[in-house]
């Protein structure tokens, strides 16, 4: 049966372009299209689509608002399809706190050649969130209680870890605002982290994450020191590397190698702690697309190093996580809401031996 998707959109041209786009392929059927957030309310109660994807600027009522409305009254997985801009970040961030699954880029022209440049991403991502569970929206910014402690997740072997690296995609906003929050002002170690995002948006990702995080949490660049207690967020574009400099570890941007999937990528991120600190690395592998991750993480494992991975129910998209787990070489797989109860367990002898 076709995925059945109402597109929302305050510009004729963009539902017309995404509802061509999507119906190139058969397993997509557009049944429905709304001009804004009333419309798309109504719409919604009306023909009960699979999902949808949704504006987040238009007139009387903007997408983040009839999003909210959506997800109380009649909950579904959302796309959300956003301007490359400052402001289009930050309320695109809104928005996947609100309860969207995830966001697909656009261009501000509204001219055919970029518009079709998404085409691809959009149907992979259309196709991946169509089964997804709509979320919830996340804490209030002021709540900064860390999640109850919950002891029924596997017992993970602590490690005398030096760095904390995770990698996440689809899904990524909302389960990084479930788990990075919820870690203490004491949590010994620096964290890494790769979220599949263009530039502009990781930026975004951060400052909303440092603004409800106890820990502090910044859009990594080229140069910083890796600090215990820090968060880095790798910048939309740009691999994240490590590299020794005397006594410290100095982080770094760059945009090789040129031929990865993604940029960043998780793999690369991975692989640059195993040569920097071997064994001494906990890598956690959480909700998203495809395998990014997995080579990586093979060599994390093979040193003695441990491998987290999020547990499929509570995955947006059980895919990385998934390679991680058929690859046996998962130390725990874990709930969402025990995650950062986890990490900090895993992670405990570190502070107790420096």
């Amino acid at each position: 049966m076709a995925i059945r998707v109402l597109v929302v959109d305050d510009s004729a041209f963009m539902r017309k372009a995404i509802s061509m786009m999507l119906e190139e392929d058969r397993a997509i059927q557009v049944i429905g299209t709304a001009r804004d957030g009333l419309d798309a309310i109504e719409k919604v109660k009306e023909l009960k689509p699979d999902m949808m994807t949704l504006d987040v600027e238009m007139p009387r009522m903007d997408g983040i608002t009839a999003l909210k409305q959506i997800m109380a009254e009649n909950p579904l997985p959302v796309l959300m399809v956003s301007s490359l801009t400052a402001e289009g970040a930050r309320a695109t961030i809104d928005a996947l706190a609100a309860g969207a699954v995830d966001f697909i880029p656009k261009h501000l022209s509204y001219v055919s050649m970029d518009i079709t440049k998404i085409k691809d991403e959009l149907i992979a991502k259309v196709k991946a969130i169509a089964g997804a569970k709509p979320k919830m929206a996340i804490l209030p910014l002021s709540n900064k209680m860390a999640a109850p402690q919950k002891p029924g997740i596997p017992k993970v072997a602590q490690l005398n870890a030096q760095v904390v690296v995770l990698g996440i995609s689809t899904g990524g906003p909302f389960s990084l605002q479930r788990v990075i929050p919820s870690l203490s002002e004491d949590f010994p170690l620096p964290i890494t982290i790769v979220q599949h995002m263009p530039p502009v948006f990781t930026k975004s990702l951060a400052e909303r994450l440092d603004s409800i995080s106890r820990l502090e949490v910044c859009e990594a660049a080229d140069g910083m020191e890796l600090t215990n207690g820090k968060v880095f967020i790798a910048p939309g574009g740009l691999h994240l590397k490590f590299h020794r400099e005397e006594e410290k570890i100095l982080l770094a941007t760059t945009k090789l190698p040129s031929d990865s999937l993604h940029r960043p990528s998780v793999d690369v991120m991975f692989s640059s702690a195993f040569d920097i600190f071997g064994g001494k690395v906990l890598a956690i592998v959480m909700t998203g697309m495809g395998r990014d991750g997995l080579e990586g993480a093979k060599l994390i494992k093979s040193a003695g190093g441990r491998v987290l991975a999020q547990s499929e129910d509570t995955c947006v998209v059980y895919g990385m996580p998934k390679a991680i787990v058929d690859a046996n070489i998962a130390d725990a797989v874990v709930p969402l809401e025990e995650m950062a109860f986890a990490i900090t367990t895993a992670v405990s002898m570190a502070a107790v031996s420096k």
